[in-house]
């Protein structure tokens, strides 16, 4: 598994296991093989295409695009929209999204806040 703990500039392919601590100024492609866990920050668009995976514990400032036999995890912060085009997203309820949800194939699962207990 690649980690990257500075700053890239740049577009990004993920095509194997990364984890990023860092940021990256450009735009992120998550291909066939490749899993990508956001800890820091993108500062472009994300888009995950057919046998990528992707789990977000951090911030990307643009859209992400999930493409049919892609997943991903969303757990931290989308400046843009999520826009599902046939994969699978799961949105964590802690998660934030400052955009629109735009779930157009596949399969979108928002996961509830969790209740008060009733007293």
């Amino acid at each position: 598994m690649r980690e990257e703990r500075g700053q890239v500039a740049g577009d990004v392919i993920v095509y194997e296991p990364y984890t990023l601590w860092g940021g990256i100024g450009g735009n992120v492609k998550v291909i066939e093989r490749g899993k990508f866990y956001v800890r820091g920050a993108v500062y472009g668009n994300v888009t995950v295409e057919y046998g990528g995976r992707m789990h977000v514990f951090g911030r990307i400032t643009g859209t992400l695009t999930v493409h049919r036999g892609a997943k991903v995890i969303h757990s931290g912060v989308i400046g843009g929209d999520i826009v599902n085009l046939g994969g699978r997203v799961f949105i964590d309820h802690v998660s934030k999204i400052m955009g629109k949800v735009r779930a157009e194939k596949g399969e979108t699962v928002v996961q509830p806040a969790p209740r008060a207990p009733k007293q």
